[in-house]
């Protein structure tokens, strides 16, 4: 850590390397938090959370009872040991509640004041936060299983929503109407996702073992169907063969760039792919247990280096590599099935649910700081390029003059035709 901080001050280093690199520490020691509690609210299980991004203050939770409950995380108490409270609840009694289980809320992305949720009931309510009364209520013919608002949208306002119905319906909050119909899946739509890189880009992923990739400004959306075999994807391959899973196809996430999606099924295993082009990448995750015939919500971290995907597994959480599949740890700490995770990327603490009705917090373990590893005392490889091969003199006077921290020392110069590269360390001096 020393030897970053000293290498970011004496501009021999990317500054970003130091947040990535403490950021996947901080992943990778993430721990159940005994000391941090969220008030049981929920009578059944926790079907869905959300986390605004503007504050990164408050979270949404509904559960399969209908109710959804505004959580508060910060600790202002000042105090190790605190409950978040619930700040304010759609309850049961209220004449505006869902009747039956909410399968998602998500909360307006541009402001708090704002946010959506979607039930077995067969609607769709978009709430006004201060009043908690519905501000619009879309009806759909059959089950809602899923609905998502673009996070990055400047041009239009669609929410995209998946339900019994085969048909994805795409709603519109300027007009408060059902605008566009996207045709393709032959069962209910379980998950959809719009591209957090193009505002235009939807994903959407099926009970009949699809996830076709749209394009909502095309008179033919489909841009093509995610094939499990990498085979052809032209329009009427895509239409009779192909299949991202051998099974229902129930998670779907893009990583934060945009760049792949990640998609989970009922066939106990999980698949990233290049959003651009529809290859399956091949990377391996070994069996991930899947057995919920709903949306199973899984989340990839932000900021890290690599990243991590964290996917609800049985009674656990478990986190992957995401670019390698390497099974990191298992989070054990719910007594039923986990169904929805929600990663806060401004602390790196991950939040879980599940059917036992609970909320938990998974903290990292901060550093001590009284103890320091060895590791940061010869911290930081040095490659430096000029364009003229010099005399050796002439390369450490230079080197020298440019680069002034006191305790970098010039260990090595290396040749390679007309260019020369510096190999130098920051070593820690001992005080008399």
């Amino acid at each position: 850590m020393l030897g970053y901080l000293a290498a970011r001050r004496a501009g021999l280093d990317d500054p970003l390397r130091l947040k990535r690199v403490e950021s996947t520490r901080r992943v990778l020691s993430l721990e159940l938090n005994a000391d941090r509690e969220m008030d049981r609210i929920h009578a059944n299980g926790v079907n869905t959370i959300d986390i605004e991004v503007i504050e990164g203050k408050y979270m949404l939770s509904g559960g399969a009872d209908g109710v959804i409950v505004i959580y508060d995380l910060e600790n202002l108490t000042g105090k190790t040991q605190y409950t978040c409270k619930a700040v304010s609840t759609v309850g049961r009694s209220s004449k505006y509640a869902h009747k039956f289980s909410v399968e998602t809320v998500q909360w307006y992305p541009y402001d708090t004041g704002m946010f959506v949720s979607s039930s077995f009931d067969k609607t769709m309510k978009v709430w006004d936060t201060e009043i908690l009364k519905p501000a619009e209520v879309f009806e759909f013919e059959g089950n809602v299983y899923s609905h998502h608002l673009s996070p990055i949208a400047r041009k239009h306002s669609l929410i995209a929503v998946g339900t019994k119905n085969p048909k994805i319906q795409l709603c519109d909050l300027k007009s408060g109407s059902k605008i566009h119909i996207l045709h393709g899946h032959r069962a209910e739509v379980l998950s959809v996702r719009w591209s957090p890189r193009y505002e235009h880009i939807l994903a959407s992923a099926s009970a009949d073992s699809k996830v076709r990739v749209w394009d909502v400004r095309r008179a033919s959306a489909c841009l093509f169907t995610l094939d499990q075999h990498n085979g052809d994807k032209s329009k009427a391959a895509s239409e009779a063969v192909n299949t991202a899973h051998n099974g229902r196809v129930n998670g779907l996430c893009f990583t934060s760039d945009g760049l792949y999606l990640l998609t989970s099924g009922t066939d106990d295993r999980m698949r990233l792919w290049n959003s651009a082009t529809g290859e399956n990448t091949l990377v391996n995750y070994g069996k991930v247990n899947n057995g919920s015939r709903k949306r199973r919500q899984l989340t990839v971290s932000r900021g890290c280096s690599p990243e991590f995907v964290f996917v609800p597994y049985g009674n656990s959480v478990a986190i992957y590599g995401l670019y390698t599949g390497e099974l990191v740890t298992m989070l054990r700490g719910h007594y039923n099935h986990v169904d929805c995770c929600e990663f806060h990327p401004d602390h790196q603490v991950l939040y879980s649910a599940g059917k036992d009705g609970n909320i938990l917090a998974w903290v990292p373990v901060l550093r001590c700081p009284d103890i320091e590893d060895d590791s940061d005392k010869v911290t930081l490889i040095l490659t430096y390029k000029c364009n003229n091969a010099l005399p050796f003199q002439m390369i450490s006077h230079l080197f020298h003059t440019y680069i002034t921290h006191p305790n970098l020392q010039l260990k090595a110069i290396g040749l390679q035709r007309h260019s020369c590269y510096f190999y130098a360390a920051l070593s820690e001096v001992e005080s008399d």
